[in-house]
C-alpha cells in the first residue's frame, strides 16, 4: 500500500466534505426557517466529524491534509445561490439542491470505496464506511423532509 495513494484518496473526500460544510453554510443563510437552520447545522456537523478523522489520518500518513473545495463543489454552491433567489427561499427548492450535494457526496464515498479497496487499509475502509453510513443517514433525511413537503 502506498501512503501517497492512499493520501490522495483521503483528500478527495476531505475536499467533498468542504464542500459539504460550505454548501449547507450557504443552505443556511438563504432560509429565514429555523427548523432548516437546525437540519444544515447537524449536516454540517456530519462533514465537519468526517473531516477531522480524514485530516488526522492524512497526517498520520505523513501527507498534507487538503483545504480546498472542488470546482463542482463551487458551482454547486453558486447554483444554490441562484436557485434560491429565483425561487425566494422556496424550501422545497432549497432542500432539492442539498439532495443533490447529499447524492454526489454519498457517490464520491461509494466511489472510493468500490475503486481503492487495494490501496486503502482495513481500519481506513472501516472509517470509510462509517463515513458513507452517516452520509447515507443524511441523505435519508433531507429526501424524508422532501417526501413530506410533497405530500402536502
Amino acid at each position: 500500500m502506498n501512503n501517497e495513494e492512499q493520501v490522495e484518496i483521503l483528500n478527495t473526500l476531505i475536499v467533498i466534505n468542504n464542500d459539504r460544510i460550505e454548501g449547507y453554510e450557504t443552505a443556511s443563510e438563504d432560509t429565514e426557517e429555523s427548523d432548516l437552520k437546525k437540519l444544515f447545522a447537524d449536516l454540517q456537523h456530519t462533514s465537519q466529524k468526517c473531516k477531522s478523522e480524514l485530516i488526522s489520518e492524512v497526517q498520520r500518513l505523513g501527507g498534507t491534509p487538503d483545504e480546498g473545495t472542488r470546482i463542482t463543489g463551487k458551482f454547486f454552491r453558486v447554483w444554490m445561490d441562484v436557485k434560491a433567489a429565483l425561487t425566494g427561499n422556496d424550501r422545497k427548492a432549497i432542500l432539492n439542491s442539498c439532495e443533490y450535494g447529499e447524492n454526489v457526496a454519498v457517490e464520491t464515498y461509494d466511489d472510493a470505496l468500490r475503486n481503492n479497496m487495494e490501496e486503502l487499509t482495513s481500519p481506513q475502509q472501516t472509517m470509510l464506511s462509517m463515513h458513507q453510513a452517516m452520509l447515507k443517514a443524511d441523505h435519508s433525511t433531507v429526501k424524508g423532509m422532501i417526501a413530506i413537503l410533497e405530500q402536502a
